[in-house]
């Protein structure tokens, strides 16, 4: 069997890390199954791309498209062309594309297109938020997906609504946990925690990168004065992507408590969410990860597709009015964590069932 595995983006990369491990090990024991890693290169920085793959020990792509940045169509466009190439060149049995990017969107579509069977991990999470281009890249993938595998069981049930065959949704798990946990031991400090007189515990981790939230410079600044404030004497540590630091300009130094910092490789990134006080994000994954390690989260956003961090886990929705976070954030200083659990089948496992699976339904 001969499966495609498409990554394009750095949320991509933590996904793709476990699948590929349980392929070596069934390679290992004989079984006749071979993958291609594609890189759309959608991410196409060297420290948001290639540090991961280190990192995570995910063997150098068979092939990179290098579609680097764009609008939404051109990457699209750019991917759709290459992928129809790839497949031409390299024929495969399934194409297997994970999370929401626009690189999974468009590998499922050019999959389709061509009568190649598609696997979606991390199928079925809706945010009902259509302004998020990752809603639609999910509704259109899952559209044409044969497998879908679910994180959670909410997400199954969104499927079944939206008419999905349910011998086609199978609840594996999350396999962002499998890479989350197989990592843990390696979790290290980065070389500059220390020079910055940064202390364990005692700063909150921030990060922001959604357009609603960081490409307005004076609603940007709005934001990171009013978190600076709300976290009174305890340091706001924020690994900043440089669009966003441009965005910024010279007033990335009327920030007093605020350490801004570059993009950091994940087994760094990760010790600094374990070492937080709490995290302060509008990531969708980082609220899982922090609901396994079980860490405060507060996500400015008004809507989230992983409802079950928030039912089980660790994280509160706090929309975009400051004024909650503000009140959220004075609570959980009273009256700390509160009971919290870790969501069902997020145990490291979600990859190794992913791949049997797959190798059960094209024996």
């Amino acid at each position: 069997m001969k499966i495609t595995i498409v990554a394009g983006a750095r949320p991509n990369f933590m996904k793709i890390a476990p699948l590929i491990r349980q392929i070596k090990n069934r390679q290992e024991q004989r079984s006749d199954i071979h993958f291609r890693l594609v890189h759309t290169g959608q991410h196409y920085d060297a420290a948001l791309s290639d540090v991961f793959f280190e990192q995570l020990h995910i063997p150098k792509p068979d092939v990179n498209f290098n579609v680097g940045s764009g609008s939404q169509a051109e990457q699209t466009a750019a991917i759709l062309i290459a992928f129809e190439k790839e497949l031409i060149e390299n024929p495969c049995d399934l194409v297997l594309v994970v999370g929401d990017v626009t690189s999974t969107m468009s590998c499922a579509i050019t999959a389709k297109k061509m009568g190649v069977k598609v696997a979606h991990v991390e199928a079925g999470i809706r945010s009902g938020d259509w302004t998020m281009p990752e809603e639609i890249n999910r509704k259109v993938t899952d559209c044409l997906t044969d497998l879908h595998f679910t994180t959670s069981v909410s997400a199954s049930e969104n499927l079944l609504r939206e008419g999905v065959n349910p011998q086609q949704i199978h609840f594996v798990g999350n396999v962002m946990i499998d890479s989350l946990l197989h990592s843990k031991p390696n979790f290290k400090a980065p070389d500059w925690f220390a020079e910055a007189n940064l202390e364990s515990g005692k700063y909150i981790l921030l990060t922001l990168h959604r357009p609603s939230n960081v490409d307005n410079g004076d609603q940007l600044v709005h934001t990171l004065r009013t978190i600076e404030q709300i976290a009174s004497e305890r340091v706001v540590l924020f690994p900043i992507h440089p669009r966003t630091k441009h965005v910024l300009g010279s007033k990335i130094n009327e920030f007093k408590r605020i350490y801004f910092t570059s993009p950091q490789p994940y087994l760094e990134f990760m010790w600094l969410v374990q070492n937080s006080s709490c995290v302060i994000t509008d990531s969708g994954g980082l609220s899982e990860e922090t609901t396994v390690l079980g860490i405060k989260c507060f996500t400015l956003r008004n809507s989230t597709e992983r409802p079950e961090t928030i039912e089980i886990g660790t994280n509160t929705l706090v929309g975009t009015d400051l004024n909650v976070l503000s009140k959220a954030y004075t609570s959980f200083l009273k009256n700390g964590l509160g009971t919290h659990g870790i969501p069902e089948l997020w145990d490291g496992r979600a990859a190794e069932r992913i791949l049997e699976i797959i190798l059960r339904e094209n024996a």
